[in-house]
């Protein structure tokens, strides 16, 4: 895959993180729920590596 591929993945990752962030809602959030973020967040990280 190349640098600019790999960056355009890893921005349309973001945006879907942020939406997912933006839609939820405090009061009903899980420990899945953020867990679920934190997954997606680690996987950014990785394929920046």
């Amino acid at each position: 895959m190349t640098e600019s591929n790999k960056i355009s993945q890893l921005k349309t990752q973001l945006q879907t993180f942020l939406d997912q962030l933006d839609q939820l809602e405090p009061s009903e959030t899980s420990v899945e729920d953020i867990d679920r973020l934190i997954e997606m967040l680690e996987q950014m990280e990785r394929k920046l590596k």
